[in-house]
């Protein structure tokens, strides 16, 4: 196989996707010979396209996958994405708009569902044909939709278990309502937007009080109209003699109460407090509490009610804001009017300002349902990766609140409640089902006469059901595939929704299957810009990650990605680190060239080749060891940046340097054959970080048959190793390393053959890896000497005293100089040292290791100082 001179990914990553696909290395099928290893994609929006979070996620993922995969695990990653009720729903009826000149209200429900599945099957796949660009090695064949036939099914059938075990009801609560899309939003899909704002102070006159007021400070004039009450600390001197009184609301004139609750910070504003129970959740908790009255002003569309004043009536509420305003000034209600800097709650998909509004919704009630989901991360049943993010999880589902389920949409799983012309409903799986115990309420009623609830659910309803629902474990709970892959293994996502979404899997998987749902909960961080801002389109900082994959090719920029993705960090993206991932690749295909290029002889293999696959030998499992225990802690990070320095500093930097014959000479048989063992193992290692760039290594390292692929080959196991072995080369490198700095120093050329004697109590070092060292520092000589050698050049390594004759090519003063430079800096290092170890409460707390450690780095010192100071006097 002849080599390209240089690494092109666009030669190679499409060629060996297709090639995984076509022989269906990523499908997976209960195997009772292999224990399975499942992951579930966090689906995607439906509507979504790839962005650097995706990439991050998805890449931690396959990683995770291709490992267990080549380790002899039945790896099933199930694909799939989320029909995303609201932003679905808004594209569509774009799309209506813009293509068919129709609005929503045109149109049947039917007919809008006919458009929404049509628009799901043109554009729904674009994310999901990009995480192959990404080299995502997903079980293809088993891509699931949160709204296909069986998914919908399981969404209906937990519904009514949920209700029939009086965990669903339905009521009128506080919900964060979207004007523009005319539904209720979760608290995930409301994005705190700072802005500009004013905060106005008005006056409420003491009813028969002339002249007298208090003044409340708010933000929201627009909703004066709906106040219910004036609420002041009971423990406030200025206003305790208030409460029982009342005042009277500008603009309206009513008579409302003036009451007490300490929920009002005396420090904090001018001391009272307008409540609005209608358009405010801790005012509405307040009117419960103190019997207010409610009075709900704001329409679905956000406009105002003739509740709010006839001369308000029909307008936009931010209208309204500035009518009112004008009225207050007018009335010489209005004190003043502050700058203001304030968080405001904006739909995710529309961008429309939150209106908290008491809504008849359907909720799940969450306190007793969410106890296993809570106890079972406590206790680690369930890992969170890393775990600093338990006290987030317990903090929420210690305060959990019920869950609004219901949304005003089209697109989505209807709610399966129906209706009878008395306003009773029931509840079931269809139409004939709730038929028949409508018929228990009414025995003469028809199914023509039951109308289904107009509302859908929230699309996190069905994705809490994922883990379960993607192998049908709702609608057949005893089939194969459930019984086989769940519980799965490890779930990869955003701390952002580890309760909307994670702590919901986890409630889901001990309500419906009785046990987790998965093992592991790796979190990463948000992908940042290098100046620390969030990645958004409105930036402009947010690179596309296919055009970043064009240019440093898919391998490139997962190894930017994941050397600095550390578990629940963020991560700070510079595109450097993609370049720094495609050079890593290219000093891979270099050395690949570089074996490839060598012509084998059947002579002997020369002692220090032996002495260097040893070594190799030893260093891979040492480095292995340390990947896997990072893997164990889910540092893939860590884990990546070993096997990076194994490649680029021991492989490529130390050990083909060592093997490597003379310029035009042939290598021998047995260390060629070494070496490509050793290409073998690195890119195994190295395959579920990048993949595409190891699979056409494997290839072209060694002809193989088409079962024999990479992605399917067996990963590294860990042997034992000789780790005495491994400090006599440490020794050795820097010796070697000693040696070329005393070229540089001296402008001596590489090529320059320099005698070198050495003064060490141990030769083991000298005689094991003697001829490496004569070779890589390029010796004319190395001999061992029982003195010192009068008028050469000297370095030491810890006792061991190393002479180089450079004749008349050296400085003395500037010799004495570096070893006097040397020396002061070997006194301040064993100075701190000693102060460690001078520390009473160091020596007893620290392990023993680290105390003998510590006592071995002060002989070292003292050792060296001693060399130094007899070299400097010789000189």
């Amino acid at each position: 196989m002849e080599l390209a001179t240089k690494y092109n990914p666009r030669d190679v990553e499409d060629k060996w996707y297709q090639f995984w696909l076509e022989n269906k290395f990523f499908h997976s099928e209960p195997n009772p010979d292999k224990k399975p290893f499942t992951v579930v994609i966090p689906p995607p929006n439906v509507t979504g396209v790839l962005h650097m979070g995706h990439m991050l996620n998805n890449t931690i993922q396959d990683v995770l996958v291709r490992r267990a995969r080549m380790r002899g695990y039945e790896a099933c990653w199930v694909p799939g994405t989320d029909h995303a009720s609201i932003a679905t729903e808004a594209k569509v009826v774009k799309m209506l708009k813009d293509e068919h000149g129709i609005g929503k209200s045109d149109i049947s429900r039917d007919e809008f569902m006919k458009y929404a599945f049509e628009w799901k099957e043109k554009y729904g796949g674009i994310i999901l044909n990009q995480l192959q660009k990404l080299g995502a090695s997903c079980d293809w064949d088993r891509t699931r939709f949160t709204m296909e036939d069986e998914l919908s099914k399981a969404v209906i059938k937990v519904f009514v278990d949920l209700y029939k075990k009086g965990w669903v009801y339905r009521g009128a609560r506080m919900v964060n309502w979207d004007p523009a899309g005319k539904t209720a939003l979760s608290d995930e899909e409301v994005i705190h937007k700072e802005v500009n704002s004013k905060l106005y102070y008005v006056k409420y006159p003491i009813v028969g009080q002339e002249g007298e007021f208090v003044t409340i400070a708010t933000t929201r004039p627009e909703t004066i109209p709906a106040d219910a009450g004036i609420c002041v600390n009971p423990n406030d001197e200025r206003f305790k003699h208030l409460i029982g009184q009342k005042v009277i609301v500008p603009t309206t004139n009513r008579e409302i109460p003036v009451f007490g609750d300490d929920y009002v910070d005396i420090e904090f504003g001018t001391g009272c407090l307008k409540v609005t129970p209608a358009h405010d959740i801790n005012d509405y908790e307040l009117g419960l509490k103190h019997n207010l009255e409610v009075i709900d002003i704001i329409e679905e569309d956000g406009s105002i009610n003739a509740k709010g004043g006839a001369q308000y009536a029909g307008k936009d509420r931010f209208v309204v804001r500035k009518e009112i305003v004008k009225d207050l000034e007018a009335s010489e209600n209005l004190v003043k009017v502050e700058e203001l800097q304030n968080k405001v709650g904006t739909s995710e998909r529309t961008g429309a300002v939150i209106e908290p509004r008491i809504s008849t919704q359907w909720f799940v009630s969450m306190k007793e349902i969410s106890k296993p989901a809570l106890e079972n991360v406590m206790n680690d049943n369930i890992q969170l990766h890393p775990a600093k993010f338990k006290n987030t999880y317990r903090h929420w589902m210690e305060n959990v609140k019920d869950w609004c389920i219901s949304r005003q949409l089209w697109w989505g799983q209807r709610i399966p409640a129906f209706y009878l012309p008395n306003g009773e409903f029931v509840v079931a799986e269809t139409a004939e089902e709730a038929l028949v115990e409508a018929q228990k309420i009414d025995a003469n009623i028809t199914i023509d006469q039951l109308s289904q609830d107009e509302d859908v659910l929230d699309t996190w309803f069905s994705s809490w059901l994922w883990p379960i629902s993607v192998f049908d474990g709702i609608t057949q709970p005893e089939n194969e595939e459930i019984n086989y892959y769940y519980p799965t293994d490890d779930l990869v996502t955003g701390p952002d929704i580890l309760f909307f979404w994670v702590a919901r899997m986890i409630i889901a998987g001990y309500e419906w299957k009785g046990e987790l749902p998965f093992k592991n909960v790796y979190l990463t961080g948000l992908v940042r810009d290098n100046e620390g801002r969030k990645m958004s389109k409105s930036l402009g900082n947010s690179p596309d990650p296919l055009d970043l994959m064009k240019v440093y090719g898919a391998d490139g920029v997962r190894v930017g990605l994941l050397l600095s993705a550390a578990a629940g960090n963020d991560l700070l993206f510079d595109e450097k680190l993609c370049e720094q991932g495609r050079n890593f690749a290219n000093k891979i295909w270099n050395a690949l060239r570089l074996v490839k290029g060598l012509e084998v002889s059947e002579e002997a293999q020369p002692e220090s080749n032996k002495i260097a696959i040893d070594w190799f030998e030893a260093r891979f499992n040492q480095v292995l060891e340390d990947v896997e225990a990072n893997y164990e802690k889910y540092r893939l990070s860590d884990s990546l940046m070993s096997v990076y320095k194994l490649v680029w500093d021991d492989f490529c930097s130390w050990y083909l340097e060592m093997v490597k014959p003379e310029y035009g000479s042939p290598i021998d048989k047995a260390t060629l054959e070494a070496t490509i063992n050793f290409f073998e193992k690195i890119v195994s290692l190295l395959h579920p970080f990048m993949p595409f760039l190891t699979e056409e290594i494997w290839h072209a390292v060694r002809e193989r048959e088409t079962k024999d692929a990479l992605v399917v080959a067996d990963y590294p196991t860990v042997e034992s190793f000789d780790k005495t072995l491994l400090d006599q080369a440490t020794a050795a490198f820097e010796i070697i390393s000693q040696v070329r700095n005393i070229r540089n120093k001296n402008q001596i050329g590489p090529k320059v053959p320099l005698p070198m004697s050495v003064l060490a109590s141990d030769a083991t070092v000298y005689d094991r890896f003697g001829g490496i060292i004569t070779k890589l520092a390029n010796l004319e000589s190395l001999s061992m000497v029982d003195s010192e050698v009068e008028g050469a050049t000297q370095f030491v390594y810890k006792s061991d005293k190393c002479f180089i004759d450079l004749a008349d090519q050296i400085d003395v003063e500037a010799e004495i100089e570096k070893l006097t430079k040397e020396l002061e800096y070997t006194k301040g290092f064993i100075a701190s040292v000693q102060k460690k170890l001078s520390n009473e409460r160091f020596v007893a707390n620290a392990p023993d290791a680290v105390v003998a450690k510590e006592r071995q780095k002060q002989q070292d010192a003292e050792d060296k100082i001693k060399a130094l100071e007899e070299a400097i006097a010789k000189l």
